[in-house]
């Protein structure tokens, strides 16, 4: 019996109290989310609770213009990482909430969901930028995509 993961789809809201906008005071990377992750695994389940789900966890995709992230954690510390989210506050001195999306024991179920996020953010993003995306964005895009399509476990 292979090792047993959970992959965690989930979107990232910047500054909440913010009003809707394009700026972001921030660029999420996957070494900031996942430093938030993991001070929080410490702060709420200790260093025990840390070093157990340490193991398996890892940031696997983050697109900093949708905001949209995939976690991949053990199946047994899953719920801790997942509680640990919920209760990140900051990102870089920057207020955010964290919204699970979808969880799945295959990354092939994580991908679907992943991309029909992915789509739906996107008609998102364009309402409030405008009908026109500049071409940087669109092909910065296109390669989001390409790494969800492209993403092993």
């Amino acid at each position: 019996m292979g090792f047993k993961n959970r992959y965690l789809v989930m979107e990232v809201f910047l500054d909440p109290d913010k009003s809707l906008g394009v700026d972001d005071p921030i660029i999420l990377t996957s070494f900031n989310v996942s430093k938030a992750i993991k001070d929080s695994i410490l702060v709420n389940f200790g260093v025990c609770g840390l070093g157990s789900s340490i193991g398996s966890f890892q940031v696997k995709y983050v697109n900093p213009i949708t905001k949209l992230i995939i976690v991949r954690t053990s199946r047994e510390d899953s719920q801790k990482v997942w509680a640990a989210m919920t209760m990140v506050s900051s990102i870089a001195n920057c207020p955010v909430l964290f919204n699970l999306l979808d969880i799945s024991g295959c990354v092939r179920a994580c991908k679907n969901a992943a991309l029909k996020c992915e789509e739906a953010k996107l008609e998102q993003y364009k309402l409030v930028s405008g009908a026109h995306l500049m071409d940087e964005v669109n092909q910065q895009m296109r390669n989001y995509l390409e790494k969800i399509k492209f993403l092993e476990s």
